[in-house]
């Protein structure tokens, strides 16, 4: 739930950048420094939450950010200008990267104690969240103002927090148990430098695909709006369709590697997404650009997962934490560079990017297929 409500309340607020964007005048640059305040936020959270979990629990950090975030989705909408709306966002960036560190450091200890690599299931559920949260937001874009919307969000947000804090704080990771032959539970040891670099290698992979996630959820709905003339519950909704086919590769990810392998499905994964982003960004229609949406979220699926889980393989929990550091730091650092981009050609062209991202990603995978086992 907690995974679910992350991808709901995240969506919702990027499927008002638009509106956000034109009440604070911001140029597309300007937005993309605005927007810096969540990486920034976020970045500075994600090397504190380590010891907060370490210290209080994943559980409980995980439920204090269930309120946190909530809470400071309703603020952008208060704000009238870049400066102002950068330094909200920096509040809901370090709820966000607070938030998603301490959930996936709980799903972590859950996929030990119960021995099955049910890790693509939660990351589905935060894609499924996103899916129903820019569905949502489609639907009252033009109905509701962006002040109402995410006050709504907030409130929504702060229940789901009551009704499934409790029972999270009530469970404590059992973290005697995991069989030694679980990468999780395998001790703690030093690296030696290649080591390290493969981990590395992969927490680049994860970045890769993350920068992609990252720029289509801040980005997709104006490219759609802006240089497509699309209707604003249209532009809404191709971030929606991402996330539902993101929640159909995930749900099925399981199956997938079984079938072909982890560095199969990352190599394929990285080229589907290319082609699919090539689409959506230089497809002249709207339909067209929604098709390609919806590729890239399938091709990007499955990468970050692959990529996180094989750098657990070789490192054990470090492994996990670096891969996923520099995997959400891809998708929070992202969308302020295609601002910049967007200014300097055009956004288009910018998102072209993620194209290249992608692409690299297979490439990668493939260069690091004897590192681990496949």
């Amino acid at each position: 739930m907690f995974f679910a409500l992350d991808g709901f309340l995240f969506a919702g607020w990027v499927v008002r950048i638009p509106a956000i964007k034109q009440q604070t005048g911001a140029s597309a640059s300007t937005l993309g420094l605005a927007l810096l305040g969540v990486s920034a936020g976020a970045v500075i959270t994600m090397m504190l939450t380590g010891r907060l979990c370490r210290r209080y629990g994943s559980h409980a950090v995980t439920v204090a950010c269930g309120v946190l975030l909530p809470l400071s989705i309703a603020l952008p909408a208060q704000t009238h200008s870049a400066l102002s709306l950068g330094l909200v966002l920096l509040v809901f960036g370090a709820a966000y990267g607070g938030m998603n560190v301490a959930m996936n450091s709980a799903a972590v200890d859950l996929v030990a104690e119960l021995r099955r690599p049910v890790m693509p299931s939660f990351h589905a559920a935060f894609s499924l969240g996103g899916m129903v949260g820019a569905g949502l937001g489609g639907l009252v874009a033009g109905g509701l103002s962006a002040s109402t919307h995410l006050f709504l969000l907030a409130a929504i947000g702060l229940l789901v927090t009551a009704f499934a804090g409790p029972a999270l704080l009530r469970h404590r990771p059992d973290r005697t148990a995991p069989a030694a032959h679980t990468p999780q539970a395998q001790p703690q040891r030093k690296l030696d430098p290649r080591a390290r670099r493969i981990v590395v290698l992969f927490g680049v992979i994860a970045l890769c695909t993350a920068y992609g996630e990252g720029a289509l959820a801040d980005w997709g709905a104006l490219h759609l709006e802006q240089d497509l003339d699309a209707h604003p519950g249209l532009a809404a909704a191709g971030y929606a369709l991402f996330a539902l086919t993101m929640t159909i590769g995930r749900l099925t990810g399981t199956m997938l590697l079984e079938r072909l392998g982890q560095t199969r499905t990352l190599v394929l994964g990285g080229a589907v997404a290319a082609a699919g982003m090539l689409l959506g960004a230089l497809a002249p229609t709207v339909w067209l650009a929604l098709a390609g949406f919806a590729v890239t979220g399938l091709g990007l699926a499955n990468i970050f997962p692959v990529a996180v889980g094989r750098a657990g393989e070789l490192a054990g929990p470090s492994g996990v934490a670096a891969a996923s550091t520099l995997g959400y730091g891809g998708m929070l650092l992202g969308p302020p560079a295609i601002g910049f981009l967007a200014d300097w050609f055009s956004l288009p062209l910018a998102l072209t990017t993620v194209a290249l991202l992608a692409a690299a990603a297979a490439a990668l995978g493939y260069g690091a297929r004897n590192a681990t086992h496949a």
